[in-house]
């Protein structure tokens, strides 16, 4: 009974030897979610697994490498390039990639570092490839919507700014920044298609002058701003002279309106003077003699300091006895 009791305990340390072995060699492997691998069996790959899970190995001889299976960013380094029309412009690019084949991969660069710097170059020759056969216009630009005059009804006007801006004759987009980028990206893929990996897209971040050529950019921004502002001076004096004819002759018409009222009133009152005049004349012809005598007296005699002789009918009524 001992010895059976002891071969029983014998088997279960032996069995419990054995798991314990095989979890110390770890003969399984885990694919997590976003997570792809490559297994390795002396210096061949002997499978790749994309899913999520767990896989058996061989122990102490398989070698699992794990690359990341969700979307990479990848930033460029600045550059200086020239454009189509020979302008140095500073470009700031990033892009998006993915490990699509991770036994191709393997094969070319084993670890993610070299992938990053192989794909970092050709990210940089696409983006200088394409730039370099297109005007400044097809990359900072995907429309020709700066270009277009807004639509005015009758009776209106177009605004200074819109006109020069019309005159200034900016270049026409046929491809524009979208399609350019979409370019990049084709040109990339050229070259990385042996290496199981898709560049998804290529986007400038940043654009701008080349400090060699920031001054002249400077200047020229400054002669399209005093083309606006004498646009502007331009204007204001056209409608300043329109303003000051119109009030011009608004005051002679209004001034002729006065002069010919005023006219006519006076005519009016001479007309009513001469009425009131004659109906006093007709009651009494004395009486009105005598009247317009007096005011002729005060309006001439005041100019005379002295008067020699008031021997004449004029004095009548001043120096008569009987005052007629």
């Amino acid at each position: 009974m001992a010895s059976k009791i002891k071969r029983v305990i014998t088997f279960i340390v032996v069995i419990a030897v054995i798991i314990l072995g095989c979890i110390a060699v770890k003969p399984f492997y885990i694919v997590n979610e976003g997570e792809q691998v490559v297994v390795k069996r002396l210096q061949r790959i002997v499978s790749t697994q994309t899913e999520a899970g767990m896989y058996f190995k061989m122990p102490l001889i398989d070698i699992v490498t794990t690359y990341p299976k969700k979307i990479l960013s990848l930033d460029g380094d600045t550059e200086e390039i020239q454009t189509k029309e020979n302008l140095l412009i500073v470009v700031d690019i990033t892009s998006r990639w993915q490990i699509s084949n991770p036994e191709k991969f393997y094969q070319k660069f084993q670890t993610l570092d070299n992938g990053y710097k192989a794909l970092s170059g050709i990210v940089d020759s696409a983006c200088r490839t394409i730039i370099t056969q297109n005007s400044l216009s097809e990359i900072v630009r995907s429309s020709n919507k700066i270009n277009q005059v807004p639509e005015v009804e009758e009776g209106e006007s177009i605004s200074i700014e819109d006109s020069v801006r019309s005159a200034s004759q900016n270049d026409v987009v046929k491809l524009g920044r979208t399609a350019l980028c979409l370019q990049m990206v084709e040109e990339a893929n050229k070259n990385v298609s042996d290496w199981g990996i898709t560049v998804i897209d290529i986007v400038p971040r940043q654009i701008k002058y080349s400090d060699k050529l920031t001054e002249s950019v400077y200047s020229r921004m400054i002669k399209d701003r005093n083309q606006v502002a004498r646009a502007y001076r331009s204007e204001g004096e056209g409608k300043k002279e329109e303003l000051l004819g119109k009030l011009a002759k608004d005051k002679q018409t209004k001034t002729s309106e006065a002069y010919k009222r005023a006219e006519e009133i006076k005519g009016e009152g001479d007309a009513e003077a001469a009425r009131i005049y004659a109906e006093a004349y007709s009651k009494d012809p004395e009486f009105f003699t005598f009247w317009k005598s007096m005011e002729s007296y005060k309006k001439t005699l005041k100019d005379y300091n002295a008067t020699y002789s008031t021997n004449m009918d004029y004095f009548d009524y001043l120096y008569g006895a009987n005052g007629r």
